[in-house]
């Protein structure tokens, strides 16, 4: 397990030889680029087998008392700041965390990492900066794994911002487009904004805890030693970074937006690095967030089903394919945090890794139909099962997880969600949850039919299905999408299930609640059969509802205009305030504070030098009038 530090730094050594020596290598360099995350994998079953013939007695591991879980923690000292012993000194360290998060999160990053990578070989094939493209992917995947394995917040955070700056290069990565400049630029933006809550509460717990520790803050707040106030105002300010990275509402915005990268970054960022960083940050730091009264799960639960509820709306009136999927995510990170919300921390990251396998697998399923068509607007596609029949597969198949459809993986780890919000929250969370969820079936039944039923249109009478190096990632990612939820079940003499092996507190076996199941089951197939008559067959008229609730349709095609907000926002009160602010250090700091007194001189100075003239006569009448003027003022003195 010691050796896990190995499956980011593979990844870490391959972006600088690609940068350097991409034009001399095979490939320029994108096989490189899949050896050290092929070799990541590879270590990341080594680590597997090892957590899972380790004990309390490993060198490293205890059980702890937070989790609940086995963890192993192995680090370095870096260096001291301050005197060693004297107060307000601290040592830092680098080091690598390993429990069963850790161990999910390591699987499904690499594999989709790899799969993703052996995708765009064929996808970018001919693109002139090639090697670049696997370089800062490399990179991405090595930061992102980084902050997986990190086992305090300093280094998180240094992982957290290198994922942020990868996000920015490759989103922009056509950055001769101007929509995919300013996509890159907004990314960037809007998550700094919420990395500032996350690095104040980062420096929040250490000014408390007296390090950066992540174990010693976890039982600094288990034990009393963090106070109830720090603990709340922490998790709430590492949540505000959470919702930055994971585009909760509302900085929500620059996720779709950030469509404008190439599809496999979509697929990369949508379903294994970025977007999950937000979610895996609370999982992580779940202790900080459930101590004392757990106050803090509330406001991760309303935001979490906010964010759902609403981005489901957009994703079903939207007609680009990519922003279709993009609003997905949102909704399905949405549905996560809203499962961490109401205490369900095992179904949260059961979603979190079938969600990741079946986005992962419909994105590349669009850039396959994307390659091929070479548009994105569902209303020129239809019918593309004829000529597309294996991307028409695999695409359904992940579309039908994600809608809830049994046996698929989404249907096992979405039933888990519903079980955590019925158990731990109020009716009312519950209702709008399976509402969520008939949304999500919907929208996703929409995109399936309205590209690859009905019709062909002649347009598309030419294209071709995936060719093999796209195919083989999206077949195996396929597999994983349909039988991935079986990891729910107990499985006599070998697998306990997802739920004894990742858990807080305590483990606990998948249960079914036949009621709840049995709602949620009607609720998706009623859904993906409406979807079939309104969309494939064309049966159902869909105008009559549309010019009833035309004024909802119009706020919701407009996504509630947040942007529009925003950007009222930046042009008539932070531009005015800024104008004003520069106005002000122009001619008051600058013109007045600074340049006054020094004007001030400078024209004594002027009027001073008029003494100085050369002619004697001058100098004698000056002492003379200064000699009577100074006798003048004794003698006052002196009366």
């Amino acid at each position: 397990m010691e050796w896990a530090w190995l499956i980011p730094v593979f990844s870490f050594a391959a972006a600088p030889v690609i940068v350097v020596f991409g034009k001399y290598l095979p490939g320029r360099g994108s096989w490189l680029s899949i050896l050290a995350i092929g070799g990541g994998f590879v270590v990341f079953w080594f680590v597997f087998i090892s957590w899972l013939g380790a004990d309390a007695a490993t060198r490293g591991c205890f059980t702890s008392e937070n989790t609940g879980m086995l963890t192993c923690d192995y680090e370095r000292s870096w260096f001291n700041a301050g005197i060693a012993g004297a107060v307000g000194s601290v040592t830092l360290h680098w080091g690598i965390l390993i429990d069963p998060l850790t161990i999910a999160m390591l699987g499904l990053v690499t594999f989709v990492a790899l799969m993703v990578q052996v995708y765009s070989t064929a996808y970018m094939k001919g693109d002139p900066r090639f090697g670049w493209y696997f370089a800062v992917h490399s990179l991405f995947a090595a930061a992102m794994l980084t902050l997986v394995v990190a086992d305090n917040f300093l280094l998180l955070y240094v992982a957290w911002e290198l994922v942020g700056i990868c996000s920015y290069l490759l989103i922009g990565f056509w950055h001769e487009r101007p929509q995919a400049r300013e996509a890159a630029k907004k990314a960037f933006i809007v998550t700094r904004i919420g990395d500032v809550g996350l690095l104040v509460g980062i420096l929040l717990i250490w000014r408390e805890v007296g390090s950066f520790s992540m174990l010693d803050a976890f039982e600094a707040a288990r034990t009393g030693a963090m106070s109830e106030g720090v603990a709340t105002a922490s998790a709430i300010l590492l949540f505000l970074g959470a919702m930055g990275k994971s585009a909760q509402v509302p900085f929500h915005v620059w996720l779709p937006d950030a469509m404008e990268g190439p599809t496999p970054v979509s697929a990369l960022i949508h379903a294994a690095t970025m977007v999950i960083a937000g979610v895996f940050l609370v999982a992580r730091t779940f202790p900080i967030f459930e101590a004392y009264d757990a106050d803090p799960l509330l406001i991760v639960a309303i935001v979490g089903l906010v964010t759902a509820l609403m981005a489901a709306t957009i994703a079903l009136v939207a007609t680009d394919l990519k922003r279709i999927l993009a609003y997905s995510t949102i909704s399905h990170l949405g549905l996560m945090m809203l499962s961490l919300g109401a205490f369900g921390y095992t179904a949260a990251i059961f979603h979190l890794m079938a969600h990741g396998f079946s986005k992962a697998l419909l994105f590349l399923g669009a850039g396959s139909v994307l390659h091929s068509t070479e548009t994105q607007e569902t209303g020129e596609m239809g019918g593309l099962r004829k000529v597309m029949p294996l991307t028409a597969l695999v695409f359904s198949i992940g579309a039908l997880s994600l809608g809830g459809i049994p046996i698929l993986a989404g249907f096992w780890s979405k039933d888990e969600i519903l079980v955590a919000v019925n158990d731990h929250r109020n009716a009312a969370f519950i209702v709008l949850t399976l509402f969520t969820a008939l949304l999500s079936a919907l929208y996703m039944g929409r995109a399936m039919f309205l590209v690859f039923f009905g019709e062909l249109k002649d347009r598309n009478s030419g294209v071709h299905d995936a060719p093999a190096g796209m195919a083989l990632p999206m077949v195996l990612l396929g597999v994983l999408a349909l039988g991935f939820g079986l990891i729910s079940f107990n499985w006599p003499g070998s697998f306990g299930g997802i739920g004894t092996f990742l858990f807080f507190g305590h483990g606990e076996e998948f249960h079914f609640v036949p009621w709840l199941g049995a709602v949620s089951i009607v609720m998706a197939v009623m859904a993906f059969v409406f979807a079939y008559l309104a969309y494939a067959k064309k049966s159902i008229a869909l105008e009559g509802a549309r010019s009833r609730f035309a004024l909802v349709l119009k706020v919701v095609e407009n996504k509630y205009y947040f942007d529009e907000v925003y950007q009222w926002t930046i042009d008539r009160v932070v531009l005015v305030f800024s104008g004003f602010i520069a106005y002000f250090d122009r001619a008051i700091v600058n013109d007045i504070a600074v340049n006054g007194p020094a004007d001030l001189v400078r024209k004594f100075g002027t009027v001073l030098r008029l003494h100085v003239t050369g002619h004697v006569y001058s100098y004698t009448l000056g002492m003379a009038v200064g000699s009577i003027g100074l006798g003048i003022f004794v003698w006052l003195r002196a009366v």
